[in-house]
């Protein structure tokens, strides 16, 4: 009863609104994929499952120990090797025979390395953080390069999104990608949208301080900007309860201003329904915009694969955790996302630690904290 509660309360614990599955047991071996492959079937939940039901018959072999029931012991630990042994010796197995699957795909990861505390919101404009990431892009990028990736809300305009394609910072974009035919540049960004006086408004959406006729949502978002300039943008669905969102909002919304605001925007942001993909101008790939917490949740990440991504991108700004091990986790999770799906994944860090990550879950290049 024990463990089927557990696992229950886990699951719980990922679909609530208030929710904080980093304490998920199965997200404590991210770190160690060559025995976690089988999650490609289970998900991190059979990660649990397995830490539990190990310790279920240990702690009976102990008990049966201090019991003096020397028959059970043995039993005992014949459970213990084989609930051990066999889910290690499966994930061996896949993860030797492992073969990568899909196109090879060149992607140039942006870390810019931006202080959320000092310079992200208040110590630089937005046009000098937009300077800095253009030229790293700039100085790295060649000719096989498909893909520039940058972190979450690394644009800070406040764009309206009817606007999109007028606003100077997705212009500069544009202008880059007209001077490197066929990449196309995935960014974080804010956004907002504005309600026309009769539409009906989401339970998020707020008063405009200087016309209180009109509603606007805001987003913590991602956008694709490519030479077709069509300008697609997702909109962060998973939010972080008590920064960017009170729990169901339509009954406590009256609560928002006790929002923690670590700067840029507080209060509950504006979701979407479904998983947004980024389609490639030629059609080839699609891409996830994994926005930040969001690559804590497996089948929320799933449902980016079912929409048709078959490459994944985790953009974050991992510089909120200062250097603790907190931004270490982040990253571990990824690595588990990457199993679960058999995608790769690129990501975009901020600072903290910016990696491509293989359909096995290995960590094959990255770029570690404060660089």
């Amino acid at each position: 009863a024990f463990i089927t509660f557990w696992i229950a309360w886990e699951q719980f614990f990922h679909n609530s609104e208030i929710t904080w599955p980093w304490l998920t047991l199965g997200n404590s071996l991210g770190n160690h994929p060559m025995v976690i492959q089988w999650y490609e079937y289970t998900g991190v939940l059979g990660g649990s499952l397995w830490i539990l039901v190990v310790n279920f018959f240990i702690l009976s072999q102990i008990t049966a120990y201090r019991e003096r029931v020397y028959g059970r012991i043995a039993w005992f630990f014949s459970d213990v090797l084989l609930f051990f042994t066999i889910p290690f010796a499966l994930s061996l197995y896949i993860y030797f025979n492992h073969e990568e699957k899909g196109e090879k795909v060149n992607v140039l990861i942006v870390q810019p390395n931006i202080d959320p505390y000092n310079e992200k919101f208040s110590g630089l404009t937005n046009e000098q953080q937009m300077d800095i990431m253009l030229n790293l892009a700039e100085e790295n990028i060649d000719s096989t390069i498909r893909y520039v990736v940058c972190p979450e809300t690394a644009i800070d305009d406040r764009i309206w999104e009817h606007q999109l394609a007028d606003n100077e910072s997705v212009k500069r974009l544009k202008a880059f990608v007209d001077r490197h035919p066929g990449v196309m540049w995935i960014t974080g960004l804010v956004s907002l949208k504005l309600y026309e006086p009769n539409e009906p408004v989401s339970h998020t959406a707020r008063k405009l301080p200087y016309d209180e006729r009109y509603y606007y949502d805001r987003y913590n978002s991602a956008i694709q900007v490519d030479t077709l300039f069509n300008l697609p943008i997702y909109h962060k669905s998973k939010l972080v309860v008590g920064v960017e969102m009170m729990p169901y909002p339509q009954y406590l919304k009256f609560l928002e201003k006790l929002s923690i605001d670590l700067g840029g925007i507080t209060g509950s942001l504006g979701t979407q329904p479904d998983r947004g993909v980024f389609r490639s101008t030629d059609g080839k790939y699609g891409v996830g915009p994994i926005i930040c917490y969001e690559s804590v949740f497996g089948e929320y990440v799933a449902g980016y694969v079912q929409n048709g991504a078959n490459l994944l991108f985790v953009i974050t700004n991992d510089g909120w955790w200062g250097d603790t091990p907190g931004y270490r986790q982040h990253l571990s999770f990824s690595r588990i996302r990457a199993i679960e799906m058999r995608r790769s994944i690129a990501r975009s860090a901020n600072t903290g630690i910016s990696a491509i990550i293989n359909q096995r879950g290995e960590v094959i290049d990255s770029l570690g904290w404060w660089k």
